[in-house]
């Protein structure tokens, strides 16, 4: 038997049999910003994917941090492991929805490729550090890495990724001047939520910052919970933690598919351009996302982000150890503004353009936690 025996439809054919007309299909993505031929056999958002998978800003999100500065050990997420689990979610999402798995996939994968080290510590010194000059956004630093700092191929700078992922990504900054979202970026959006609230919630147990019955008094864990108490009888300990946090993403996802599904046919989406329309619409329903929470869930994830926020982010265990990583990073912002031809060679050059404190806030964003903590002590202990 030949290859040819075992051919399969190529992308295009593979697409029109499998997306729901309210998808982004590759065969209309607006392009690149600059033209690249075709490939003979990966659709332009499969490209898009590797892409980034290939990326330096990509490996790097092994060794930065997700919420917990400088707590060690090999449970609590790392930024790529959460990266991994909102890939999963989005691309279930985008499965029964009939949506551009490619796509979301891409979106999914990139979607905190800007976050610098130290997680929302290092985020907000940046932006501190930044403030009279535009501030610091990891969605932004996400879209300025795309476009222009990671430096992989000889004839463009950045990726040149597909019109679609700038777009998408252009939306998170939330700043209004990015076109309304697709369904795709919305998925990921709302993937990114529920990994967030629910493996946050997670390690934040394991770490001994909270207890699972002071979560079981939140009404999204309680129900979480009777319902796992329902299939599988009373679980203790470990058994209980997982099986009601399995429960909290599932359940959710669940809900997001339902809802999602009942708003499609109750709205006439048939189409990417009636998407947006929605999106666009005026008065109370401006800015009306399809791939939405309903709004009893949505009241109850946002009590858990408020019991996140005041009971793990922002507690005494986490704040002291996040202080002083906060002053490592400042210190060696200003080293570097004092500095700058110690940076690498395209950041140097970058700063002609950019200003000095923009391509340090670059060169900073760009390290993980390890290298940050090593370059501090090289540059500021060791002189």
């Amino acid at each position: 038997m030949t290859a040819a025996d075992w051919s399969q439809p190529d992308w295009r054919a593979r697409e029109d049999m499998m997306l729901a007309p309210w998808a982004m299909h590759a065969v209309d993505s607006a392009g690149r910003v600059h033209h690249e031929e075709p490939h003979p056999f990966r659709s332009p958002y499969q490209r898009d994917r590797d892409r980034i998978v290939h990326s330096a800003a990509f490996r790097r999100l092994a060794h930065k941090t997700q919420v917990f500065t400088g707590y060690h050990g090999d449970y609590h997420r790392s930024r790529l492991t959460h990266t991994l689990e909102v890939t999963s979610i989005a691309r279930t999402l985008a499965r029964a929805l009939a949506l551009n798995e490619d796509l979301v996939e891409t979106l999914a994968l990139a979607h905190d490729i800007g976050h610098p080290p130290l997680g929302h510590a290092g985020e907000d010194t940046l932006a501190d550090l930044l403030r009279d000059e535009g501030g610091f956004n990891h969605n932004a630093q996400a879209l300025r890495i795309m476009e222009l700092l990671e430096t992989r191929y000889a004839d463009f700078p950045g990726l040149n990724l597909s019109r679609e992922v700038l777009d998408a990504q252009a939306t998170r900054k939330k700043d209004g001047t990015a076109p309304a979202p697709l369904l795709e970026a919305q998925v990921v959006d709302a993937a990114d939520s529920i990994a967030y609230d629910t493996h946050d919630a997670d390690d934040a147990v394991e770490l001994g910052l909270v207890t699972l019955d002071e979560l079981l008094e939140l009404p999204l864990v309680a129900d979480a919970a009777a319902r796992v108490t329902v299939r599988q009888g009373r679980l203790e300990g470990v058994e209980a933690r997982r099986a009601i946090l399995h429960e909290l993403v599932d359940f959710q996802v669940a809900e997001l598919v339902r809802q999602a599904r009942a708003t499609i046919n109750s709205m006439n989406i048939d189409s990417v351009a009636r998407v947006r329309e929605v999106f666009r619409g005026a008065g109370s329903t401006a800015g009306r996302r399809i791939v939405a929470p309903a709004p009893g869930i949505a009241a109850g994830k946002r009590e858990l982000e408020r019991f996140l926020f005041e009971r793990v982010y922002r507690c005494d265990r986490v704040l002291a150890v996040r202080v002083p990583a906060q002053r490592s990073l400042t210190e060696l912002f200003w080293w570097y503004a004092n500095h700058p031809d110690e940076m690498p060679p395209g950041y140097r050059q970058r700063a002609t353009v950019f200003g000095v404190r923009r391509s340090v806030a670059d060169y900073i964003a760009g390290m993980t936690d390890r290298y940050l903590e090593i370059d501090h002590r090289r540059r500021l202990c060791e002189t």
